[in-house]
């Protein structure tokens, strides 16, 4: 019998998966809550009229600790274990937002945010853990429910962040705080170490190397035959990070929307998106393979787009939603196929790898899709969506020519 699966004990698998959701949805939380309250939060800092720059900047550094700090707590987990680099983090986030929530000016609040970057980069180690506990036939299944709860995060975290703020600028960091603690509290009396090897306490030095975060990234370079799934990572990442930056533009531009209807738009997006990602990706790689399931989540997205971009009523983006929504399934069945490409001593590091890909195109893309959308503005607000299919069209030929490690051979029973 496989001893890396608590077959025995189901209970104590779920409380593990239930702990690692939690994880991550306040991940996600603590990204959005910010948002709705961030510019005139900078305006009582910096005392600026124009604080876009400040935006941008808060923004890109999140984005690049998350970047350069994946690959290094992936690593680290890898030779320490998954439960005290999950446990290091949540404390790490718990204390940053207290920080946050008292900081009096902007060097404090810059810091601040970087350090929650890094804390944030927890979800590499998130995703090895469940890869360490999930057979490969449930692989996609559960990755599809983490997405659905960072997609859910990201529902929660600017409403929370919008109600609280009304109340005052620096409340929705002490929320978050409080959230973090009885995270942290919750994993240090429930979660247990996933990797068995990990599981007796081991003496002896850490390797500092595995501290750099660039090291990682050239082993990435190295293995070749990892390069074009992390290529396929950061592509999917790229074309998602238009929505943030030009959803609402688009709204106002193209049907007039106000706050209301872009928020309820969003909300419908978010919604669909989760119900999706929680309950098809298992059926989904079941019945078509993994290749044929991104594939088949690219095609519903062009579709999706293209009725975007020649819509000219808004009644026609609600529609469309469903089928935007089965996008979706392609990303969990992405990183199930990602995970049997190594084996479990390297399941933390590639995982940083590919966290440190979605924060890249974190960081860069934004600047790219509103530099288009500004282009295309005053003629075509819709040809934004167009750019998108482009991008998605580029990732056909990388699936496509992937050559997959196939599933390794079931252990004798």
């Amino acid at each position: 019998m496989n001893a890396s699966l608590p077959v025995a004990a189901p209970p104590v698998m779920q409380r593990a998966l239930f702990v690692i959701f939690v994880t991550v949805v306040l991940d996600s939380v603590g990204i959005g809550l910010i948002f709705p309250i961030l510019p005139a939060l900078l305006q009582d800092v910096t005392h600026a009229a124009n604080v876009a720059p400040y935006i941008g900047v808060m923004t890109a550094l999140y984005a690049l600790m998350q970047f350069i700090f994946a690959p290094v707590l992936g690593s680290l987990s890898d030779r320490l274990g998954r439960r005290p680099v999950l446990l290091l983090s949540l404390a790490g986030a718990a204390i940053n937002y207290l920080f946050l929530a008292f900081a009096p000016s902007l060097w404090m609040l810059l810091l601040g945010r970087a350090i929650a970057g890094l804390t944030s980069a927890n979800v590499s180690v998130a995703t090895a853990y469940i890869t360490d506990i999930s057979p490969e036939n449930l692989r996609a299944r559960r990755f599809g429910l983490l997405n659905a709860m960072f997609g859910m995060g990201f529902i929660i975290g600017p409403v929370l962040g919008g109600a609280l703020g009304d109340y005052g600028l620096r409340l929705p960091f002490m929320a978050a705080a409080v959230l973090n603690t009885c995270n942290l509290l919750l994993a240090l009396f429930t979660l247990p170490e996933s990797r068995p090897s990990m599981r007796t306490p081991r003496r002896g030095k850490i390797d500092l190397a595995a501290l750099n975060p660039l090291r990682p990234l050239r082993w990435i370079f190295s293995e070749k035959r990892l390069l074009p799934i992390t290529i396929i990572f950061f592509t999917f990442s790229a074309a998602g990070e238009v929505y943030g930056v030009c959803w609402a533009l688009w709204g106002h531009d193209a049907f007039e929307w106000n706050g209301l209807w872009i928020g309820l738009s969003l909300g419908a997006f978010g919604v669909c998106q989760a119900l999706a990602q929680a309950f098809l990706p298992g059926p989904a790689v079941k019945l078509l393979g993994e290749r044929a399931t991104i594939l088949a989540g690219v095609a519903c997205a062009c579709l999706a787009l293209s009725v975007m971009a020649f819509a000219t009523q808004s009644w026609m983006i609600f529609a469309v939603m469903p089928v935007f929504a089965l996008g979706g399934i392609g990303a969990p069945a992405l990183q199930s196929l990602a995970t049997r490409q190594v084996d479990d001593s390297r399941q933390g590091q590639f995982q940083g790898v590919l966290a440190s890909a979605v924060s890249l195109a974190s960081v860069l893309c934004p600047l790219v899709f509103s530099s288009i959308y500004f282009g295309v503005r005053a003629h075509w607000p819709g040809a934004i969506w167009l750019s998108v299919i482009v991008v998605y069209a580029a990732l056909v030929p990388l699936v496509l020519g992937l050559r997959l490690k196939q599933p390794a051979a079931a252990p004798a029973m």
